[in-house]
């Protein structure tokens, strides 16, 4: 049954939005639709229709706010300080209470992946189902490997560093967690993960509106890290999740490339970089900034700062828009979601001689498998620095 009207977003946050249009070239659905209903002034303009009764709750005025990709590249660009992520949640998650989106598979999707050892076993399936071509194009990231590879294992019960795998990152990307616990090895910091219950931080089920369930999540992830010890997390949209969680454990949450580029100047780092400033074979890496680590975390430039000492960087002139995933952006608007990947893919090739040869760095899982899918070579800022910091070190030891 459809609202009567849009109760949840408050009049205070709709007044802020003067109509200026300086959001519309930073927003990914207006700039492949072209349609004023899919930028940020249209949703809204939609939202205050909604609030007042002007307009109905129509088939029209949910598509407009649910193709939102919830990038939120609008909110830096905005002189008002439009609050437009929390809008956007507040909308969805009424609609979602309303049964007006997020379908009940989608529904049953994320409530699985609390289940951890459910969750891992559906990489073997969907290798199985690639290796005999009836995995749809849209689902997975790339070819995949058969062995996920072990866990972290944790090195004290009181570490120096929590690392938080997640729930869809352990699955698909868990190499990068270990690179993560090499690289603190490295520094000499122990570490460890969180306890079964903390699999999920729910992420993914506010964007969908799913909040009831977001906040169970939130409670079993702060529950599973007890203690005062920095939280680092390598997925961008899990490590914003986590920030928001609020105080004081939100305090504690820091990206993995922004927390290495706080031990830059630790002397086995600074040993690594003056052997790379002796290496003439530097890697060339094109930079897509995860909206999440760019507009919401805003710390992109912890990525430079931990790749420029090793590799050559090739910096895309997008103003960082979005690549198209959005959570389960893309298997909710496959059409849309493409047009903005292609957009991307043809900016970072404008870019380069080959795309094939050339790395794209992003720290974000669903930025990762999307841009896969596109034939990209993507891999974590994390993983890239620390395949060449311990391959050095290796070297040294030879």
């Amino acid at each position: 049954m459809s609202p009567n009207r849009l109760a949840s977003v408050s009049s205070d946050d709709l007044a802020t939005c003067v109509g200026c249009g300086l959001c519309l070239p930073h927003c990914p659905t207006f700039r492949v639709s072209g349609e004023e209903g899919l930028s940020p002034r249209g949703r809204i303009a939609t939202m205050k229709g909604l609030s007042t009764g002007e307009i109905d709750f129509d088939a029209t005025a949910v598509r407009v706010l649910d193709t939102c990709v919830q990038c939120r590249a609008c909110e830096p660009a905005c002189p008002s300080g439009v609050p437009y992520g929390r809008m956007i949640e507040a909308a969805t998650t009424e609609m979602a209470d309303s049964k007006l989106v997020t379908p009940w598979w989608l529904r049953l999707g994320l409530r699985g992946l609390r289940h951890h050892r459910l969750l891992l076993m559906t990489r073997p399936a969907l290798v199985l189902a690639q290796r005999l071509r009836l995995a749809p194009r849209r689902i997975g990231p790339g070819r995949l490997s058969w062995r996920n590879g072990p866990p972290v294992t944790s090195t004290a019960s009181s570490p120096d560093i929590w690392v938080f795998t997640g729930c869809v990152m352990d699955v698909w990307q868990r190499h990068t967690h270990r690179a993560v616990a090499d690289l603190a090895k490295l520094l000499g910091l122990t570490v460890a993960t969180p306890a079964a219950s903390g699999s999920c931080c729910g992420a993914l089920h506010t964007h969908a509106g799913m909040h009831e369930q977001s906040l169970e999540l939130a409670r079993r992830t702060m529950k599973s890290m007890p203690g005062d010890a920095p939280i680092v997390v390598d997925s961008a949209g899990c490590g914003a999740a986590l920030k928001a969680y609020g105080e004081p454990f939100g305090h504690r949450v820091i990206d993995a490339v922004e927390w290495f580029a706080e031990h830059m100047d630790h002397p086995a780092v600074v040993a690594r970089v003056e052997q790379a400033a002796r290496n003439s074979s530097r890697p060339t890496v094109v930079i897509q900034d995860p909206c999440h680590h760019r507009h919401v975390q805003k710390v992109h430039g912890s990525t430079r700062r931990v790749l420029e000492p090793f590799v050559d960087i090739i910096e895309l002139s997008d103003d960082g828009l979005c690549c198209g995933a959005g959570g389960a952006y893309s298997l909710m608007h496959p059409d849309l979601a493409e047009e903005i990947r292609d957009r991307k893919v043809r900016h970072i090739q404008s870019r380069v001689d080959d795309s094939s040869t050339v790395i794209v760095a992003s720290a974000n899982p669903g930025c990762s498998m999307f841009l896969a899918q596109a034939g990209l070579n993507v891999r974590h800022p994390i993983d890239i620095v620390a395949d060449i910091i311990l391959r050095q070190g290796e070297n040294q030891r030879e």
